[in-house]
């Protein structure tokens, strides 16, 4: 195995130092993978060249550039850098970098502010930044991984722009290989599907697929290049990003609801594999499968929710991993079987309606009278019990006196409701000859 020429006028070549670190890009160009905000024409390529850098919170998965882009902001628009993290920095630590800050800014020099995991602080914390990015003492440049929306309050967001980054794509990761072994003038010991396997481990992390390099270009370059199979004898694969407390659970959840609604199973069947390979709670699947059943299928299948409650019992029964089979079939079920939201519409508009209307009364003839003074005023009198007319229908009028009748459940033609819709059309023809008659 040949050697490669280390080529990289551009990066540090400390040995001490992570691969990771010594690979660190020394200007904004040589970042990878965030093209759509570091390109000439995007939000922070635009405000570098104009030297006029404003606060921003970068969102994004681990191992894509946050700290990196916040030190190279910080080059590129001849700013003081000052960093702090959020889970390790209080009050007292933001006042005395308010105050360099503020020294700074008498002589005429400005200070970016980069605070990593800035999601970690409290509101009051958070609020503390507020004066210094208002008047101009700092440029703030938050990093978190965390929905900033759920994680940061309103002021401070009103006060900042969000900038999404995205996880790593495989170019993006065979570049930074491409790096990886230019720096060390080694090649890696993996055959072209191995070396695609580790690109694929790492997930879209940058820094994670480094350090395995690292690891991988401790093996000598006599060994001969490894297949998928020796390298994940090498390599342990990084487990998916899922945290059940934060926004990757809704994300998830909301992708197993829709590939459900969509009528997907094998989309839908890959949306319930992450969630219970990141340790979701299988009985917390049941349960929305339970409501999915409820709200986006009903009477197009009455049996839907048979299905899902069985999973749950099953699940109950048999705890991980045999149960989460009868999860997986129930998802299944559901996803192929009739949609129809019939009953949530009509339910929300009965909603509605009982609010308009108040306290009206039900009709005296359904009311039961089991006292006398009852039955004089009228209580049960006429009432017919449908059962037992001849074809099962009376007709007779439930909605209150003083209310005209209304139509809320409008059942669709897809699977079991269209047969309750024929029922509903023939009882409505025979309440009408008989209000007639």
């Amino acid at each position: 195995m040949e050697p490669i020429e280390p080529t990289l006028p551009l990066f540090d070549e400390e040995p001490a130092r992570p691969l990771a670190d010594r690979l660190r890009p020394r200007q904004l160009e040589d970042v990878v993978g965030q093209d759509h905000l570091l390109a000439p024409d995007a939000p922070l390529g635009r405000m570098v060249a104009q030297q006029r850098l404003g606060s921003a919170i970068l969102w994004g998965p681990p191992g894509v550039g946050k700290t990196t882009i916040a030190r190279l902001l910080a080059d590129g628009s001849n700013l003081a850098f000052e960093s702090v993290s959020a889970t390790f920095s209080g009050v007292a630590e933001l006042r005395k970098v308010f105050a360099a800050a503020q020294n700074r800014r008498r002589v005429g020099q400005g200070t970016l502010l980069f605070v990593d995991e800035i999601h970690r602080f409290n509101r009051a914390q958070q609020d503390s930044f507020l004066p210094y990015v208002e008047d101009g003492t700092i440029a703030l440049i938050g990093a978190t991984t965390e929905n900033p929306s759920f994680e940061l309050n309103g002021a401070l967001l009103s006060r900042t722009q969000v900038l999404v980054l995205k996880r790593l794509d495989e170019a993006a990761l065979s570049t930074l290989l491409n790096r990886a072994e230019q720096l060390t003038g080694h090649r890696l010991p993996l055959d072209g599907d191995a070396r695609r396997a580790l690109i694929a481990m790492a997930d879209g992390d940058g820094r994670y697929l480094l350090n395995m390099a690292e690891q991988l270009q401790a093996i000598p370059a006599s060994e001969p290049a490894m297949d998928t199979t020796a390298l994940a004898r090498h390599i342990q694969q990084r487990a998916p990003l899922y945290d059940k407390a934060q926004e990757s659970h809704y994300n998830l959840i909301s992708a197993l609801h829709k590939s459900m609604r969509g009528s997907d199973p094998d989309a839908a069947l890959y949306w319930l594999a992450r969630m219970l390979d990141g340790g979701e709670d299988p009985l917390y699947v049941a349960r929305r499968l339970v409501r999915f059943a409820n709200e986006d299928i009903g009477t197009a299948d009455p049996h839907a929710v048979q299905q899902a409650l069985a999973a749950w019992d099953v699940y109950e029964r048999l705890g991980s991993p045999e149960g989460e089979l009868a999860i997986a079939q129930a998802v299944v079920y559901l996803a192929t079987a009739p949609k129809s939201i019939a009953v949530y519409r009509g339910f929300s508009a009965a909603h509605q309606a009982a609010r308009r209307t108040g306290s009206l009364m039900p009709p005296a003839h359904i009311l039961n009278a089991p006292t006398r003074l009852m039955k004089d005023l009228g209580y049960g009198k006429d009432y017919q019990y449908d059962p037992d007319t001849a074809d099962g229908f009376s007709g007779a009028d439930y909605f209150p006196g003083g209310m005209d009748r209304e139509t809320y459940y409008q059942p669709t033609q897809n699977g079991y409701e269209a047969q309750i819709a024929e029922h509903l059309r023939h009882w409505s023809a025979s309440r009408a000859r008989r209000q007639r008659g």
